[in-house]
């Protein structure tokens, strides 16, 4: 089927430009991973939903096997090392490399099955930094003998005034740049924003041998020389938080561009805005700070929190509530009902593509909003081929392979209760209606076999009276809420029974 032009913001141009990778049978991404010293946060979670539906999207135009996804792990940083030092001094067992290393493998898998649970791909590569110190090393070197970097009381710095383009991502006048230097400042730095590339490593913290003593790199090198070995000097897209832009990406791009001049880069740069809860800044004082897998244990499906995130577009702040989760919990339900109707053949056929207006919101920017909204219309038709094509619109946005919510009846073939939460009844008041249909609807079984047929009767007219259609089909009963269902009436009428 053909697709409308793929259009993408580019933070570097600041407007949507027309989407041409270098090379359609090598597509390739580059998106900033997380630094694995504790669970994954909601606001780390948004860089990995927006990422993988323009993986998706990537994959579904110019086909599964021509796009390559880097999504990196740093598993050297000063903060796992402080969280290492925290646990040795409070006598876990091992040497201090040993505990970091345990403590990233474990961070690692947490963050593997937490993303996995939201619907997430995994990317084709997912590099650890300490499996790439050699290539930063050379890089390292490169910039060195080029004129780029120097060597200063055991530090590697990258000289930002050799970079005449520095800040041209983030757009920040010098002002702005030094004010944001001022926390690292070093008496051994010759410009307040130069930036450490290496730096040394004393005692049992971990190091590598270099030509400038033991040490480890900085984070910014890290990016670059993972991205370099993996996806080359120059690649499509590179993505992550807005909060990224200064001064990580800001000093990818330069350190990259020195060391490997022949090179662009990152030829479209995207980055999704940050996440509030409530309207408030995330955050452990305010008591309103929450890892995936808190939600994920507290009821809260992979898909309901990846539909929420969804709700709103990657370059808008994005907010999330209570109200939100239940009206994504409440659209998902109906949604997956509706799919889970169809034939296994027919919800899994290629034959049926996503809907065109949701693939021509995705191709413009991202526009998952609008997505949304046309996968609400489709819901509403009431035929196989739109069901059909929903089972695989869903699939395109990911909702199918996160964890679904369950129905308050766990799906059990007894109805469809999608009434109840398009009438904006929660979980428990759709379990307490629907757990009373069903006894009632036993009872009215156990009358007729028993010959009480007028008591079964009765029990039937209720039920009908009360908005909950019931029919006997092969020795065996069913029913529907009606959309007209009166959740008070329902109680006043079969309160007696």
């Amino acid at each position: 089927m053909p697709h409308p032009p793929m259009r993408l913001y580019n933070t570097r141009t600041r407007r949507k430009e027309d989407f041409t990778p270098l090379n359609p049978a090598d597509v390739r991404m580059y998106v900033c991973g997380p630094t694995v010293y504790e669970r994954a946060h909601l606001g780390n979670a948004r860089p990995v939903v927006v990422f993988d539906v323009l993986y998706r999207l990537l994959r579904q135009v110019y086909g599964a096997d021509k796009v390559r996804y880097v999504r990196n792990f740093t598993d050297v940083d000063d903060k796992i090392n402080a969280a290492a030092l925290r646990s040795w001094q409070g006598g876990a067992p091992g040497t201090l490399e040993e505990i970091i290393r345990a403590r990233t493998n474990e961070t690692i898998g947490w963050y593997n099955a937490d993303m996995k649970a939201l619907g997430a791909l995994a990317p084709t590569d997912t590099p650890r930094a300490t499996a790439h110190i050699a290539a930063m090393v050379a890089m390292i070197e490169r910039l060195i003998a080029h004129g780029h970097a120097y060597v200063a009381h055991g530090h590697v710095l990258f000289a930002v005034e050799r970079y005449a383009a520095y800040g041209a991502l983030s757009r920040r006048t010098t002002e702005d740049m030094r004010a944001g230097a001022r926390v690292e400042v070093a008496p051994f730095k010759r410009n307040p924003m130069d930036f450490v590339l290496w730096k040394p490593s004393e005692g049992n913290l971990p190091g590598w041998e270099s030509p400038w003593g033991r040490g480890r790199p900085g984070w910014h090198i890290e990016c670059s020389a993972m991205a370099h070995a993996l996806l080359g000097a120059s690649f499509d897209i590179h993505g992550g938080g807005a909060d990224l832009m200064f001064p990580h990406h800001e000093n990818e791009i330069a350190q990259s561009r020195c060391a490997h001049p022949e090179g662009d880069f990152a030829r479209f740069w995207l980055h999704n805005e940050m996440l509030q809860v409530e309207g408030k800044k995330m955050s452990k004082s305010l008591g309103n700070f929450f890892t995936v897998r808190d939600l994920l244990e507290a009821g809260v499906a992979g898909a309901v929190i990846r539909l929420v995130m969804l709700g709103t577009h990657y370059r808008k702040p994005m907010d999330w509530t209570t109200a939100k989760v239940k009206e994504a919990k409440r659209c998902l339900i109906n949604w997956f009902l509706r799919i889970k109707d169809l034939p296994a053949g027919l919800r899994d056929s290629e034959e049926f593509p996503p809907d065109r207006d949701m693939l021509a919101a995705l191709h413009d920017d991202l526009n998952t909003p609008a997505a949304i909204a046309a996968l609400h219309r489709l819901s509403k038709q009431d035929t196989a081929w739109a069901h059909a094509q929903l089972a695989t619109s869903m699939e395109l946005l990911g909702l199918r392979d996160a964890t679904p919510p369950p129905s308050p009846i766990e799906y059990r073939e007894i109805g469809d209760v999608s009434a109840l939460y398009a009438q904006g009844h929660d979980e428990a008041d759709s379990n307490k209606i629907t757990d009373t249909i069903y006894r009632l609807l036993d009872k009215r079984s156990s009358a007729r076999q028993g010959g009480r047929f007028k008591e079964a009767d009765a029990i039937r007219d209720a039920l009908m009276q009360a908005g909950v259609s019931v029919r006997d089909t092969q020795g065996k009963w069913e029913y529907d809420i009606d959309r007209a269902f009166d959740a008070k009436r329902f109680w006043e009428i079969t309160q007696n029974l």
